[in-house]
């Protein structure tokens, strides 16, 4: 049986600049919403936005406006963005004011390549890394490069490091035995711990997990038997969500990895084979949002979002949007609500399962 959302409210960005992408940055003190905009990126809080305030409460800009990939992240007040860029991590404040850099390697993947000295420059490549400031405000984990492109091969190498968000200064690192096109980061609410996740195109996914015991990163990873990509925690559930990279499940796991739970997707009504696609999240503690495609890959259809229980995975259904088929993909924000992008209008809606 279909679960019809409920539309809460809608929000339209103002001016005319294009959107490049954007990112939903929950914490404990309520979700920010990050809207990269050609060479700023701005930042509204999500229950403000909805209310009608539509100017952002803070916009930093990009130190290197041209790099459009690595994953950024939000300090928890909100008073500094830190940048995860080609050759360096880079902490801006709102007012513009760069207050800190850490110098790596270049994600460029062409070996032994030379830069030109113009702290501009983009080098070929889509490899990027991925940082995360920890809810307290005190670190800044980073998957970086280091060894640089004028060394010999085997010193070249991907690491996990941890600096101190109020300088830059490196505390920790851990070598990753990792070829990364992208990656990304989660904290688990616990406050202590950190999720990696880093996808390498054809060679698959890997998944760590670590801590900061001092100077010392304390991890392990979930790679044995896995291919699986990181998707979301919830402050109210003990669990993590991941994703088989060819989408043949869904799975919540304990923090050590231990497999809780486990849902296959459903076949569409012909009965031809479907996958998950690599979005999914708490709606809240008690539910879960997920999304299919069809085995066919066919455009023209859209993809299905379902909700399934938090606890057991079992599927409850498929949404159905009053507005009809969407699209985009659901943002959960974890207090029982999702958002989704029509890009052609610059609009956000926030729906929920119940009305509000």
């Amino acid at each position: 049986m279909s679960i019809t959302a409920h539309l809460r409210n809608s929000a339209r960005l103002s001016g005319d600049a294009p959107v490049d992408h954007h990112a939903v940055d929950k914490r404990a003190n309520g979700s920010r919403l990050l809207v990269r905009r050609g060479h700023r990126l701005d930042v509204h809080d999500v229950d403000e936005f909805f209310a009608g305030t539509l100017a952002p409460m803070a916009t930093f800009p990009v130190p290197c406006p041209e790099w459009n990939n690595g994953v950024d992240t939000l300090s928890p007040d909100a008073s500094f963005v830190v940048f995860s860029g080609q050759r360096a991590v880079t902490a801006v404040g709102a007012d513009g004011e760069r207050l800190w850099e850490y110098r790596h390697s270049c994600w460029g993947p062409v070996f032994g390549h030379t830069h030109t000295g113009d702290e501009q420059q983009v080098c070929y490549g889509f490899e990027s890394g991925s940082c995360h400031v920890s809810d307290d405000g005190r670190h800044v984990w980073a998957h970086v490069v280091v060894g640089g492109h004028d060394v010999e091969w085997d010193d070249w190498h991907e690491c996990w490091v941890v600096l101190d968000a109020r300088d830059g200064r490196e505390l920790a690192r851990m070598r990753l035995d990792s070829a990364a096109g992208g990656s990304h980061q989660l904290a688990h609410p616990d406050g202590i711990h950190v999720g990696l996740c880093i996808g390498m195109g054809q060679d698959g996914v890997l998944l760590h997990w670590a801590r900061l015991d001092g100077d010392t990163l304390t991890g392990w990873d979930l790679n044995d038997d896995m291919d699986r990509i990181l998707m979301d925690v919830h402050a109210g559930h003990a669990g993590f969500l991941t994703i088989e990279n060819d989408g043949a499940d869904l799975r919540l796991h304990a923090l050590d990895g231990t497999v809780l739970a486990k849902a296959d997707p459903e076949p569409n009504d012909d009965e031809s084979p479907s996958w998950w696609d690599h979005t999914s999240g708490f709606v809240d503690a008690d539910t879960v949002v997920a999304t299919t495609i069809d085995a066919d890959e066919d455009a023209d259809r859209p993809v299905r979002h379902w909700l399934l229980d938090a606890r057991t995975l079992t599927l409850r259904g498929p949404v159905t949007y009053p507005t009809g088929p969407i699209t985009a993909y659901p943002r959960p924000l974890g207090d029982g609500t999702w958002l989704t992008y029509d890009s052609a209008n610059r609009t956000f809606d926030r729906w929920s399962e119940t009305p509000s």
